[in-house]
């Protein structure tokens, strides 16, 4: 009978071992994580969470969400990226320390931070394995994010088939552009109480190029100092209205309720008055304008509502 108890607790031992891997984060660490993580906590809901939740995985928990399950911000990008109806992850601290009570609570068997966040890595394994995703301008870029995670849960078969309806989706929005545009200039810009030009890590940015346009070139004195984030950087009003890109993309802040094409315009309006009638990409209509809630993700659903826009551009051409 010991002899069969002892078998069994061997066995379930090795098929505990088997269930997980050895992986390197971005920040050089070796990190023990399931092979298929059942119950996924995020520390960054936009950078780390959407992208996991359009490859299926399980999110159960997010840093940046009230103890309601609502986010601290006044977007859900949940909800502007992935569409309503999706189930949110539970808080776990909204803004400032990170409640490890209500953490341990959701039972993760991996939590997902970015390397911003090696910092808060010890505290955090003392709760379930933590692994550092890199997300920071210059080590990510378009929708590599998504792809990356998906190795990390074992679902590179699901974000094959997104890859796919994306490529289908490209394809199709090359066709309605109707011209060749290899090599034509593009300057995505985001709007605070600044002009900011949007660096390389999001979905809408995959999509301009992928599209063929590359990234306007901008001397480094145009920009308006002060500090940049992984998505932009500042840019100042003089240099801007100098700029001349062959597409001009134009998104608000994700703060503003006004985030369609008319309150954008506004939105640019206090910022640079008159600028329609002296920044060309304006008055020859090269310009498309993006809700930043809905592109600005590192996901294929970020990519895929960016399409939308620009194929819906074209065919007003």
């Amino acid at each position: 009978m010991r002899i069969a108890i002892l078998v069994a607790a061997l066995l379930a031992a090795g098929t505990s071992l088997a269930a997980e891997r050895s992986v390197t984060d971005a920040a050089g660490r070796t990190v023990s994580v399931p092979e298929k993580p059942q119950r996924i906590v995020v520390m960054h809901e936009p950078l780390l969470g959407v992208p996991l939740m359009d490859l299926g995985a399980d999110v159960v928990g997010a840093y940046g969400r009230n103890s309601d399950g609502k986010f601290a911000t006044a977007v859900d990008f949940v909800d502007t990226v992935l569409g309503e109806g999706h189930a949110k992850p539970k808080g776990f601290g909204a803004v400032g320390q990170i409640d490890l009570e209500k953490l341990r609570a959701l039972r993760p068997d991996l939590i997902v931070a970015t390397e911003m966040d090696s910092g808060k890595a010890e505290q955090l394994s003392t709760v379930a394995p933590v692994y550092l995703q890199k997300a920071s301008a210059g080590k990510a870029y378009g929708f590599s994010v998504e792809e990356d995670l998906a190795g990390l849960v074992g679902r590179s078969d699901v974000f094959a088939e997104r890859r796919k309806i994306y490529d289908t989706k490209l394809a199709a929005v090359k066709k309605t552009l109707g011209e060749d545009i290899n090599g034509k200039t593009y300057l995505a810009i985001l709007l605070t109480d600044q002009i900011n030009a949007v660096g390389n890590m999001s979905g809408a940015v995959q999509a301009i190029e992928d599209l063929g346009y590359v990234r306007l070139k901008i001397d480094s004195t145009a920009s308006s100092g002060g500090m940049g984030s992984t998505l932009m950087m500042p840019l100042s009003a003089e240099a801007f209205g100098k700029l001349n890109p062959d597409l001009l993309v134009v998104m608000n802040s994700y703060t503003s309720p006004a985030r369609g094409e008319a309150g954008t315009r506004a939105a640019l309006e206090k910022i640079i008055p008159g600028w329609e009638r002296f920044v060309k990409s304006a008055r020859e209509k090269r310009i498309v304008f993006l809700d930043s809630t809905r592109v600005t993700t590192p996901s294929i659903p970020s990519a895929l509502h960016t399409l939308d826009e620009v194929e819906s551009w074209a065919g007003r051409r």
